[in-house]
């Protein structure tokens, strides 16, 4: 009898394996590779004829034995046929994940926002005339549109957008922040490298504590902008290692950290040099800004970068600005660099202020703390009646409408030094006459808020958070090292900062001159207590002061590593 070579057979080409299997295994749910196999082989021999008493030879016996050649073949088209499955699995669980998570590029945005183009809504993000469109469409232009919004935002307009836990009141607002932080979500599961910008004005407010929820574990560069803003004299290098130290107490591992300016481009040349090595952040801290510098920092040497800077995105004081994901051509290699919309938190003063009052909130030029001493209400006829032997006990100090500060225990050498815009005045009173004060001048003098319309919705100064500063635990630290040095640093050294997120800091200082002895340090230092009120639901931050201007660099003190901790911890550039 003439049979087949067993290959032949058993064997026809892979994928009638694989149709053959499904269609006739049918008590087989869900087949593993090696059923699949073994369901063929099993069919193709329930077919052959049964030996007989009259054939002495048994199937698969004899001549029609297989051979090695036969069971080689065998072996190996089930190992293929196995890895052939695995293949096909694979690209079906990566088919279905970019479905579901990876950005669209099929809908055509604005180049300045991000926000999908249409033809119908007026106001909403993304609107371009139908005459417009058609004709950008017609010649396969959609990508170099630009929406009307943005061309309002371009010319210094204050038009919201977002809202929602997370927005401003002001303006019609068409998405909210829970969306736009829904579309960052697809990051961590994406290969990618994360540059996450924070403001150094706004350090704490604009710092997303739980970056990683979005980033995953992609690798993370920590820009930290605006660093021109900071008080004349200010050496870098203390808040650079102020910045390191910030950011390991909060547990977050970055490759390294970056001090730059969008305006003067420093610092951005070491961002570019990180980016092309390695191969998002909160809202309104300068990302589209940075973006911008990035690309013409990156246009002296690469051609496409020089090129994507004529479609670049739109920056403004509004946050929000950019409502999706910006695909920028930036890498001679075919790299993609992306502007994300920025995650809005809640407890930012952004978030309560009307859409009016945004650009008060951001500072236009270097930062100069303001401050009050004692000598300097002793000139006041309305508080001349005032006891000052106590120095600024029993006073209250506005910061516009948005702050105040109670002073309920102090003592005559302590100093408050704010530092944020300058468009928010500073005003002193009584605390017993604080309330009354807050009431006749809230829109007046004590702006933000400003407008009639924005006083009769502003809600006022709830929340009130009691602080108690204890300057014994800055003399237990300063008297650990050398004393005279360590003295001289107590005394310069301020206690701490309070922080409000979304508008800057407050220095409390501790202005005296350097004991004599043991005894004259432990009499100067003591507790201090003060009330902060501002809005609902901002947050107020207490930290280690951040040491700005010539006298920083004099009291900052740098932390001894251990080798352990040198090996790990990121460094700074700037």
């Amino acid at each position: 009898m003439a049979v087949a070579p067993f290959s032949t057979t058993f064997f026809p080409p892979l994928p009638s394996i694989f149709t053959t299997s499904f269609s006739t295994s049918k008590s087989l749910k869900t087949p593993s590779t090696s059923s699949l196999i073994l369901s063929q082989f099993s069919f193709e021999t329930s077919h052959r004829k049964p030996p007989t008493a009259d054939s002495p030879e048994s199937d698969g016996t004899g001549a029609a034995a297989p051979t090695r050649g036969d069971r080689f073949l065998e072996r190996h088209h089930s190992v293929e046929a196995a890895k052939f499955v695995l293949k096909e699995n694979k690209k079906d669980r990566k088919r279905k994940k970019d479905k579901a998570l990876k950005v669209s590029l099929a809908v055509a945005s604005c180049y300045g926002c991000g926000a999908p183009l249409q033809t119908l809504e007026l106001d909403a993000p993304g609107y371009v005339e139908p005459e417009t469109y058609e004709l950008k469409k017609k010649h396969h232009q959609l990508r170099r549109v630009i929406c009307g919004r943005c061309r309002l935002l371009s010319h210094g307009h204050m038009i919201t957008a977002v809202g929602g836990n997370g927005g401003y009141s002001g303006g019609k607002q068409f998405i909210s922040a829970e969306e736009l932080r829904d579309k960052l979500s697809h990051l961590r599961y994406e290969k990618a490298l994360i540059v996450k910008l924070v403001d150094i004005v706004d350090f704490n407010g604009s710092f997303l504590a739980r970056v990683r929820d979005l980033a995953g574990a992609n690798p993370i560069i920590l820009v930290v902008t605006k660093v021109d803003l900071l008080p004349k004299g200010t050496d870098l290098n203390c808040i650079g290692d102020w910045v390191v130290e910030a950011t390991t107490k909060k547990k977050l591992s970055v490759l390294s950290v970056h001090l730059t300016s969008s305006k003067s481009l420093v610092g951005v040349a070491g961002v570019v040099a990180d980016i092309q090595k390695e191969k998002k952040g909160s809202a309104n801290v300068g990302k589209s800004a940075f973006i911008n510098a990035l690309l013409k920092k990156m246009a002296e040497r690469d051609p496409v970068a020089a090129a994507a800077q004529k479609y670049r995105p739109i920056q403004s004081a509004v946050p929000g600005t950019t409502l999706g994901p910006i695909q920028i051509d930036a890498f001679l290699g075919g790299g993609k660099l992306y502007d994300t919309p920025g995650v809005h938190l809640h407890h930012r003063l952004a978030a309560v202020v009307h859409s009016e009052d945004l650009p008060a909130l951001a500072p236009q030029s270097r930062l100069r703390g303001q401050h009050f001493q004692v000598h300097q209400l002793a000139t006041d006829n309305e508080m001349a009646y005032k006891d000052l032997s106590s120095g600024l006990n029993g006073f209250s100090i506005f910061w516009g409408g948005l702050v105040r500060v109670d002073l309920l225990k102090v003592q005559p050498e302590t100093c408050l030094r704010f530092y944020g815009p300058k468009g928010l005045q500073i005003h002193v009173v009584p605390t017993e006459k604080a309330d009354e004060f807050y009431e006749k001048e809230l829109g007046i003098s004590l702006t933000p808020p400003s407008g009639k319309q924005t006083r009769n919705d502003w809600r006022g100064l709830e929340t009130v958070r009691q602080l108690k500063i204890n300057f014994e635990d800055e003399q237990s630290e300063c008297l650990s090292g050398n004393k005279n040095l360590f003295l001289l640093a107590f005394f310069y050294r301020p206690a701490c900062d309070v922080a409000i997120s979304g508008l800057g800091w407050i220095t409390v200082e501790h202005k005296k001159s350097v004991p004599n002895n043991h005894s004259d340090l432990e009499s100067s230092v003591g507790e201090l207590e003060l009330a902060v009120h501002v809005p609902k639901p901002v947050e107020i931050f207490v930290r280690s002061p951040m040491p700005v201007g010539k006298a920083g660099s004099e009291w900052y003190q740098y932390r001894d590593l251990t080798e352990e901790e040198e090996e790990v911890r990121p460094r700074w550039y700037f």
